[in-house]
């Protein structure tokens, strides 16, 4: 019998039977099944072949919805795979298993991998880049099918919507991401490779004069927010490294050490509290149930942009288009302009470059303790004086 849509109109289901398969004398392999589910009669077209000791069977699909010419056309898409050699039911159930695989699906096997090589920040930076809106119209394709044209029009569509520079850095968040799917054999090439790369931020070069950090310095409230900004004035680190700063990191000798899993480059930075950065300290109120100093959460301070604005407000145009890590810049400059060394100032911002890069700082491992608290003492009575509107003493720290 020649499987057609008048044959199998006069095909019907054996009350003995829940399962036939009518196969086509024309062309052989390809075939009319009737099987009874749930009380109802199905009927789909097949092809059914051997590979070896198996005989896998493909489902066209429904003869309700396919015609018989159509199922006869992709029979013979099939059969041609299968007489060259090839296993289309295999195929299927690569392709099956692959399209499980999705971007979303695998962005939390990576965040798993990656959370204990990241710092803290980063992690919440690139989990907020991969989980979020950014490419969510990417996490339910299968990673494999991800094309360069795909990443190209999401980092487009954000760079409209939030700025070339936050889709530069999703875009790197999602290229690393892909560097991943190729180191564990889950794809092959990295889509992100060649895409459109949005414009860089341009690197801040704001660097406050002595009058602006006087006038900051004032402006600050006796809040956390104001605690945190007199800090960042008197020793040069970053926000979250003293926004998030714990009473277990301050030490009975009068220093602070902040551990490498909170810093930027997981290296320990260990600074002398010189008596204003003590006091500001001091004038927290500890509790027990808290290691942290500042905020509400477990993780520190957060209220950044709103605290900002406020102070901005108290500023009433005194100190202008400035960043709150505009101060680290700052005070390193103004640092050098007292005469402390460059070395020095790099031990202070916890830098590795310059002198203590390659060679140089494979042999010398000194802190320069004795440097660095005298340099902090140094600027510290430049900020005294400063603050109090006097002349500043020169101090010798030889």
């Amino acid at each position: 019998m020649k499987v057609t849509a008048k044959s199998v109109a006069a095909l019907t289901l054996p009350a003995d039977k829940s399962d036939v398969i009518h196969f086509d004398d024309a062309l052989p392999r390809f075939g009319y099944r009737l099987r009874r589910s749930s009380g109802k009669v199905l009927r789909s077209w097949v092809v059914q072949y051997r590979r070896g000791r198996r005989s896998p069977r493909i489902k066209i699909g429904s003869a309700d919805v396919i015609t018989a010419e159509a199922a006869r056309a992709a029979a013979k898409k099939i059969l041609a795979k299968v007489d060259l050699g090839e296993d289309p039911q295999s195929d299927r159930h690569d392709r099956r298993s692959k399209d499980k695989l999705t971007l979303r699906a695998l962005v939390d096997d990576y965040l798993v991998a990656k959370r204990q090589q990241l710092r803290p920040r980063s992690f919440v930076e690139i989990k907020r880049y991969l989980t979020t809106g950014y490419f969510k119209p990417l996490h339910n394709l299968p990673i494999d099918s991800i094309t360069r044209r795909d990443v190209a029009h999401r980092v487009v569509a954000i760079a409209l919507e939030s700025g070339s520079p936050t889709a530069a850095r999703a875009r790197g968040a999602l290229s690393a991401f892909f560097a991943w799917c190729m180191q564990m054999g889950l794809v092959e090439h990295n889509p992100t490779v060649g895409s459109a790369k949005p414009a860089e931020s341009k690197p801040r070069d704001r660097v406050l004069s002595d009058d602006e950090l006087a006038a900051v310095w004032h402006a600050c409230p006796n809040n956390d927010f104001g605690r945190i900004v007199k800090l960042l004035i008197l020793m040069p680190c970053r926000r979250a490294e003293i926004g998030d700063m714990r009473w277990s990191e301050i030490n009975p000798d009068g220093t602070w050490t902040l551990p490498p899993e909170r810093s930027k480059n997981g290296r320990p930075l260990a600074l002398p509290l010189m008596p204003m950065a003590r006091a500001i300290i001091e004038s927290v109120p500890q509790l027990v149930t808290r290691d942290q100093l500042f905020g509400q959460r477990s993780h520190g301070f957060t209220r950044w942009v709103q605290d900002k604005c406020a102070l901005d407000e108290r500023l009433a145009g005194q100190v202008q288009s400035w960043h709150l890590h505009d101060l680290r810049r700052s005070v390193a400059t103004r640092m050098a302009d007292l005469g402390i060394m460059p070395h020095v100032i790099e031990e202070i911002l916890n830098h590795r470059s310059g002198h203590k890069r390659g060679v140089a700082g494979t042999y010398n491992r000194s802190p320069y303790e004795r440097e660095v608290r005298a340099a902090l003492t140094l600027w510290e009575d430049h900020i005294r004086a400063l603050v109090a509107g006097d002349e500043r003493k020169i101090l010798n720290f030889q």
